[in-house]
C-alpha cells in the first residue's frame, strides 16, 4: 500500500534507514552524506524510512520521476544531470582531482575503521541508538546488531583491512583523521571557503566519530587533538542542520549566541518534506528562512565559531 501511494513525479524521494534514538540523523555515513548533500544543494526532498534496499542492495537510494538510482556517487551524478546542480563548479581540475582522492580515502578506507568501531568494538552503545519499537524491540535490536556485526567483520576481512589487529586498524584510522585535519587546516571547508561535494562525504563520516561513538578513540581524537575537525563538523551542522540538536553538545565548540540558539532547535522530523529555503511550523504555516538563519532568526554564519578561541580553551584544559 505504501508503494502505491508513493509518487516520485518531479520529487526526490530519499530512501534511508530510520532515525536513531540519540538525535543524530543517521548511523550510516552514506545516508548522512546523501541527506547533507541535498541540503547543501538546496534540493527539496521527501524522506522515506521503509527500510527497503535498492535493487543493488544499497542504502541510501532515491527515486525521481519513477527512476531509481542507488550509490551516492551515481545519485549525485544523476541529480547534477537532471537538475543542473553542481557544488563543484568553483573547483579547478586539480582541486576536483584532490576532492575525488579524498572522497575515495574516506569512503573506501576510513569508513571501514569507523564501521569496526561502531558495529564491533562499540556494539553495546550502538545497539542503544538503533530505532526499533514494539514488545520485542530489545530482542530484535540485539539480533539486528549482532547480525550486522558478523556482516561487517566478514566484509572487512574480504576488503583486507579486517585482517589486521585492532591496534593496527586504529593506527590506520588515526592516519586518515590526521590527513583530513591537515588538509582542512584553518579553512572553513575541505576545499576552501565554499562548500563542495566532498564536504558532504567527509561530514557524513566524521559526524559518526563526533556524535555516535561515545568514549571511543576516534571521539577522543576529534574532540581533543584534532579539534579543527570538531569545529568543521559543528560548522556544517549549524548551517545545514539547524534543527539537529544533540543533548550532549560540548559548548567548547559554540559561541554564547549560537549556544542559546541551539536550545530552540526543533527535533528531526521523520516524514517531513524538507527544503532549506522554506520550512513549516508545527501547524503547517510557512516560515521564511534563508540558508544562513534558522527559523528563530538566529545567525548560522560560520563566523559564530571562533577556532582560535577554542584552541586556547583546549590547550588550557
Amino acid at each position: 500500500r505504501k508503494e502505491e501511494e508513493l509518487d516520485s513525479k518531479d520529487a526526490i524521494i530519499l530512501h534511508q534507514f530510520s532515525r536513531p534514538t540519540n538525535g543524530v540523523p543517521s548511523l550510516s555515513p552514506f545516508c548522512l552524506k546523501m541527506e547533507t548533500y541535498l541540503r547543501m544543494a538546496d534540493l527539496p526532498y521527501q524522506n522515506y524510512f521503509d527500510g527497503k534496499l535498492s535493487p543493488q542492495g544499497k542504502m541510501p537510494w532515491i527515486e525521481y520521476n519513477h527512476k531509481k538510482v542507488s550509490g551516492t556517487e551515481f545519485i549525485i551524478d544523476f541529480l547534477e544531470e537532471k537538475l543542473g546542480v553542481n557544488l563543484n563548479k568553483h573547483l579547478g581540475p586539480h582541486e576536483r582531482a584532490v576532492s575525488r582522492a579524498v572522497t575515495k580515502m574516506v569512503e573506501e578506507h576510513f569508513y571501514w575503521t569507523l564501521a569496526y568501531c561502531q558495529w564491533v568494538e562499540n556494539l553495546h552503545e550502538t545497539q542503544k541508538m538503533v530505532s526499533l519499537f514494539g514488545p520485542f524491540s530489545d530482542l530484535l535490536k540485539w539480533i539486528l546488531c549482532h547480525l550486522t556485526k558478523g556482516i561487517v567483520k566478514r566484509e572487512m576481512y574480504g576488503h583486507g583491512i579486517g585482517r589486521f589487529s585492532e591496534e593496527e586498524m586504529y593506527t590506520l584510522m588515526e592516519k586518515d583523521m590526521r590527513t583530513l585535519a591537515g588538509l582542512l587546516g584553518d579553512k572553513k571547508y575541505i576545499m576552501g571557503p565554499t562548500v563542495s561535494t566532498v564536504d558532504a562525504t567527509v561530514f557524513g563520516h566524521l559526524a559518526q566519530a563526533m556524535w555516535t561513538l561515545p568514549g571511543t578513540r576516534p571521539e577522543r581524537l576529534i574532540k581533543g587533538e584534532l579539534i579543527n575537525l570538531a569545529m568543521y563538523c559543528e560548522r556544517i551542522r549549524r548551517k545545514f542542520w539547524p534543527e539537529w540538536h544533540h543533548e550532549d553538545d560540548n559548548t567548547l565548540y559554540e559561541s554564547e549566541e549560537s549556544s542559546e540558539a541551539s536550545k530552540t532547535y526543533s527535533p528531526l522530523q521523520d516524514f517531513s518534506f524538507y527544503s532549506r529555503t522554506e520550512t513549516f511550523d508545527e501547524e503547517g504555516n510557512s516560515i521564511s528562512q534563508t540558508p544562513d538563519t534558522d527559523y528563530t532568526g538566529h545567525s548560522l554564519f560560520d563566523s559564530d565559531v571562533d577556532m582560535d578561541e577554542c584552541r586556547d580553551q583546549e590547550q588550557g584544559k
